[in-house]
């Protein structure tokens, strides 16, 4: 039988079989080993304090990076022991599932683009991501993140300068992510966080949501004709703390990014605010941003900001005393 398919003709005209000239990588890229052994990061690991930057370059075949990084950080302190503070700035075109597993102290920002599954499994921290200067397109009409951004998420807070692919957040458990747009499955099987979407998305938003609430803004008036109803309940924000919770995360999302399409939505914030849909399940019927007659003194604008504190004010707002001792951001 000839098999000849699987062969490969290299220099001198021999034939090797086709994973033999074919890049395979191994249990992680030289990137995210090249990461975990910077002196910097592996101090403030050590000593658990201290804050580091680093900078590295990034190809779409640095698979999973940060996971490490991450399993690093967690052999040493857990899932939320860890009191130093590590910024990564990356720039070029990232693999798959970039960005994984973030645990909290750990700031990740990618200048470029990136492929499906960013922020997989993310845990805290934070993860920034945002076109090149000179990009030459708008970002809020083109995809900078791939599909399933922020699968499994349980915490962290998620910016993206730019449109997302399918299942964004899907299965996302307690993520805070802003982006300029998603393509179907929007918030599939949620059950909890916060999903703001600055731009238009594809159908079946909301399908097996059981928690967690999204914001969804709707230009064009097409919105509902997207959304999966059989769980979820779609109406206009009607309470004080949900206007200030969707607020706070688009400024939070403006001096992240950069975002255009957030400075045009704050800058005519009376009039954009009336065409943000809010999509919540029965489980969320009764928290603050849905309810006026629940406490409103637990709303969360942030993963990373305690319950019962609306950290992060307006741009140019200053904490009180008692704000900056209890605020986490």
């Amino acid at each position: 039988e000839d098999r000849s398919f699987l062969r490969a003709k290299i220099e001198g005209d021999n034939l090797v079989m086709k994973e033999e000239i074919v890049h395979i990588n191994g249990q992680s890229s030289d990137l995210d080993r090249a990461v975990c052994k910077n002196e910097d990061i592996a101090k403030v690991i050590k000593e658990n304090e201290g804050e580091t930057n680093a900078n590295f370059k990034i190809v779409n075949t640095d698979r999973s990076t940060c996971a490490m990084l991450s399993g690093d950080i967690a052999r040493a302190h857990g899932n939320k022991g860890f009191q130093g503070k590590i910024n990564l700035s990356f720039e070029g075109s990232a693999g798959q599932a970039f960005g994984a597993f973030v645990l909290p102290g750990l700031n990740v920002r990618l200048t470029g683009e990136a492929n499906d599954y960013v922020g997989k499994g993310m845990h805290g921290g934070e993860i920034v991501v945002v076109p090149e200067a000179n990009a030459g397109f708008v970002a809020a009409e083109s995809s900078i993140v791939g599909n399933a951004c922020l699968y499994g998420a349980t915490g962290g807070d998620f910016h993206a300068n730019g449109r997302t692919g399918e299942r964004f957040c899907v299965r996302n458990s307690g993520a805070f992510a802003v982006a300029e747009g998603a393509g179907d499955h929007c918030c599939e099987y949620m059950t909890g966080g916060v999903v703001v979407m600055l731009g238009s998305v594809g159908r079946n938003v909301g399908a097996g949501m059981t928690g967690g609430v999204g914001y969804f803004y709707d230009d064009s008036d097409d919105f509902l004709n997207l959304v999966n109803g059989e769980i979820v309940t779609v109406k206009r924000i009607g309470t004080t703390a949900g206007e200030l919770q969707l607020k706070n995360m688009i400024e939070r999302h403006f001096e992240k990014t950069g975002s255009e399409k957030a400075d045009e939505i704050l800058s005519n914030w009376d009039t954009a605010k009336e065409k943000f849909w809010q999509v919540y399940p029965p489980s969320e019927a009764n928290s603050a941003v849905i309810s006026e007659e629940a406490d409103a003194a637990l709303t969360r604008v942030s993963a990373s900001a305690p319950d019962g504190a609306l950290c992060f004010l307006s741009v140019g707002g200053q904490l009180s005393p008692d704000q900056t001792a209890r605020c986490a951001d």
